[in-house]
């Protein structure tokens, strides 16, 4: 089953995506912020990691940095979910590691779209 790392200091956002994401047949870990996530990824590398922009103690594009650092980090697919929309960010999120983008507040639909993007949906 693939694996899937929820990475947001809301713990509402991690309980909606949680949810979408199990629905959709993923194992899920949740993360309240970039540092915890990176322990996780020492225990289990997921398939695929949904990251949140502004978190205390370590944000989303200093994670996704140091996720791809990490031995089989490349192989990772990293979504940035935030409500930041603009060019410069989204660019920012792709030159940090990020292989898509999802806009709060998202869907069933939105998600299911983004995750077939990625080759984990038919």
């Amino acid at each position: 089953m693939k694996r899937c790392l929820i990475v947001d200091d809301s713990r509402v956002i991690r309980r909606v995506a949680s949810k979408i994401i199990q629905d959709m047949g993923f194992d899920v870990d949740e993360a309240e912020n970039g540092r915890k996530a990176l322990n996780a990824l020492t225990i289990r590398m997921p398939d695929l990691v949904l990251v949140d922009w502004e978190m205390p103690v370590m944000d989303g594009i200093t994670f996704a940095k140091e996720l791809r650092k990490l031995p089989g980090g490349n192989k990772v697919a990293v979504m940035f979910c935030t409500v930041e929309n603009d060019a410069a960010h989204i660019k920012q999120a792709l030159e940090a590691g990020a292989d898509e983008y999802i806009m709060k507040p998202f869907d069933s639909e939105i998600m299911r779209s983004k995750l077939t993007l990625l080759g984990f949906l038919g």
